[in-house]
């Protein structure tokens, strides 16, 4: 990647802290990093290109995306290959959804090379920070947020982008139960599940937080009008290995377009594979179960990669899946051998520093 062409006022912190780090128990999302990078908008321009040291931030009371979530984020992952190279998976595509996210929320969009460039540089201030123990990784959260100390309904005026990192182990340690829901809604056809938004999740925790309590790690979720279409689960966009066909649902307003899904779908269709992007219902989907023709279902997003399915509940019933994975095994190993440069990265997924 080319050196930066944007101005940055680079502040470093007097004492680093990584060495209070245990990098060999690293917990998904308690651990940042040294530095941040931080700007924003104000007068019809993003302006204050800076990175300065990770750290609280003052607003006021009235700051508007405390009362109107409007604010949108990303969720990417850098590496360390076998030469100490920075590799960081897909970023330019984190930085197009993230534009038609900001978009949707009416947020003036990171420009792509701002993005790229602030992340670049971000990453090599601090490139200690980023971990090498196996099914480990720098998590990077990018994330644009309204500014105004205003409690009327509007479009913000001001607005705030950070990017922070931390190092992270494995999202999920081991398969996962998920239930169908069908009485809940996570995004509706013509609302923002497309967009990576705050209030998508929130939205999301109380049904959960019920699935949870009956041993569900994840829910299903259905279509918002009929609850008879498999759309995603909360953390991960879903596949399932039916008669050796790889299904998925299509991307759409209520569906978010994962990243991480559109490279699985991209080395099935490299490898030969059927695959299918159409609606799958439930009905659908339970006859398969039953008749024993679903070979394998797995979850795929940034937080997880490849998060494999032991259970699906539904209606009080539970469904076990096979133990033996061996397509989930394969997409996990060659994606994560292409993102260490152990193999050819025949798409140009990979940017290096």
């Amino acid at each position: 990647m080319s050196s930066s062409t944007i101005d940055f006022d680079i502040k470093e912190v007097a004492q680093s802290k990584i060495n209070e780090v245990d990098f060999n128990h690293i917990e998904f999302g308690k651990v940042y990093s040294d530095h941040m990078f931080a700007a924003e908008y104000e007068d019809g321009e993003w302006k204050n290109f800076r990175i300065e040291p990770y750290g609280d931030l003052s607003i006021s009371p009235a700051n508007a995306t405390l009362h109107y979530a409007q604010s949108v984020f990303e969720g990417l992952k850098a590496y360390k290959d076998d030469q100490g190279a920075i590799r960081i998976f897909r970023p330019d595509a984190n930085a197009k959804r993230m534009v038609i996210s900001a978009e949707r929320m009416c947020i003036p969009p990171i420009p792509e090379d701002l993005f790229m460039e602030a992340l670049t540089e971000l990453l090599k201030l601090d490139a200690a920070w980023i971990p090498t123990r196996p099914d480990t990784s720098l998590y990077i959260r990018p994330v644009i947020f309204a500014n105004d100390p205003y409690v009327g309904i509007r479009p913000s005026m001001t607005y705030k982008f950070l990017i922070f990192t931390g190092p992270v182990g494995a999202y999920y340690s081991e398969p996962v139960n998920v239930k169908i829901e069908k009485k809940y809604t996570r995004a509706a056809s013509g609302g923002v599940g497309f967009a990576k938004t705050a209030g998508n999740y929130a939205a999301s925790l109380y049904p959960a937080m019920e699935a949870l309590k009956e041993g569900y790690h994840q829910l299903i979720w259905t279509d918002g009008k009929e609850h008879e279409y498999i759309e995603e689960a909360g953390t991960m966009n879903l596949l399932f290995y039916i008669n050796d066909t790889l299904i998925t649902a299509p991307a759409g307003d209520s569906i978010l377009n994962g990243i991480t899904k559109d490279s699985v779908l991209t080395l099935a269709r490299d490898w030969g594979m059927k695959v299918e992007e159409r609606r799958l219902t439930v009905t659908e989907l339970i006859a398969a179960l039953e008749a024993g023709t679903v070979q394998e279902a797995f979850g795929a997003g940034t937080a997880a990669t490849i998060s494999k399915i032991k259970m699906i509940g539904n209606e009080g019933k539970q469904y076990q899946l096979p133990t033996e994975t061996p397509l989930a095994d394969k997409l996990f190993s060659e994606l994560d051998d292409i993102k260490m440069g152990r193999k050819p990265d025949p798409h140009g997924w990979v940017f290096t520093l």
